[in-house]
């Protein structure tokens, strides 16, 4: 028989592998989407400074196409919109509202969802109740709720905000519950038990350090459905208003001179794309690397 006793330090805790970083940098495609997706991060960022225009000036050079030299300079490099506006500095601003708008709605029902699933994993009497209730969320179609919002508190970036961590809080909530199922079935909780842990530490340093990688795959690819989902809910006139600047909304006013001037529509829509598939790659090769069945021995 063993003579081993169990001790916090006893309890083991999933932490990264030497060489994952190495596994990542490796995989070319999933590190051209890091570096993409973070160049256009760091360029919304930075829109105030690297803007070369006022996105809400208004000038007769109306629908310029791109690349339009005025002067012997590139004064409009996307051209301009409906308005005269210069394209390059609104296509940042609306990558900038865009972004927040799903960073934001990511991280608050993100932790919102962890907590419920963690405590429905954790105390087995109150999992009947929560996800229940995480049922009926899961029912309320996103569109639906960005409709009713709007109906509330008014059409803007808060209801869509609002919206979107509805719809986040119970999917975050499911893949929480169902990876900490996993780890509470671990003899290391019952030991963590058997010597008297309180119930926060086991819940928030073994039990949650045990699911987080898991937990923070999935909100890579709830990120994209944010982004996705926000523009959807900006195209329909429910997010960021005349004259701001947003992706989606860019892509609605737009939609009138397609024809005429398609380069209006097409790219924010590009943009959209573009930010979407790069956090779908990101999240997919997380995925296979942190999966033990996925990667590849």
């Amino acid at each position: 028989m063993s003579d081993i006793v169990a001790t916090p330090a006893a309890i083991p805790v999933r932490k990264p592998r030497p060489g994952m970083l190495r596994r990542l940098v490796r995989d070319r495609l999933a590190l051209a989407a890091g570096v993409i997706l973070l160049a256009i991060m760091i360029a919304a960022l930075l829109a105030p400074w690297i803007a070369p225009h006022d996105p809400y000036l208004t000038t007769r050079r109306r629908m310029l196409p791109p690349v339009w030299e005025a002067r012997g300079t590139w004064t409009y490099l996307l051209g301009t919109d409906s308005l005269g506006r210069c394209m390059l500095s609104r296509l940042l601003y609306g990558t900038r509202a865009t972004l927040m708008v799903g960073i934001v709605a990511t991280a608050i029902g993100g932790a919102i969802g962890m907590a419920i699933g963690f405590i429905a994993a954790f105390y087995r009497r109150f999992d009947g109740v929560l996800m229940r209730i995480n049922d009926v969320l899961l029912s309320i179609p996103a569109i639906l709720l960005g409709l009713a919002l709007a109906a509330v508190i008014g059409s803007g970036l808060n209801a869509i905000i609002a919206a979107l961590v509805v719809a986040t809080i119970p999917t975050v909530a499911r893949v929480t519950r169902g990876a900490a199922l996993v780890v509470m079935a671990q003899d290391f909780m019952e030991a963590g038990r058997s010597i008297g842990l309180p119930d926060f530490t086991l819940m928030w340093r073994y039990l949650a350090l045990n699911c987080i990688s898991s937990v923070f795959v999935y909100l890579t690819l709830r990120f994209a459905q944010s982004i996705l989902l926000g523009a959807v809910l900006s195209f329909l006139g429910l997010g960021a208003q005349p004259p701001a600047a947003e992706l989606g909304m860019m892509a609605s006013s737009g939609r009138n001179e397609l024809f005429i001037a398609p380069h209006i529509a097409t790219l924010p829509s590009l943009m959209i794309v573009i930010i979407v598939l790069c956090a779908n790659i990101l999240g997919d090769a997380l995925r296979d690397l942190l999966d033990p069945r996925l990667r590849k021995l």
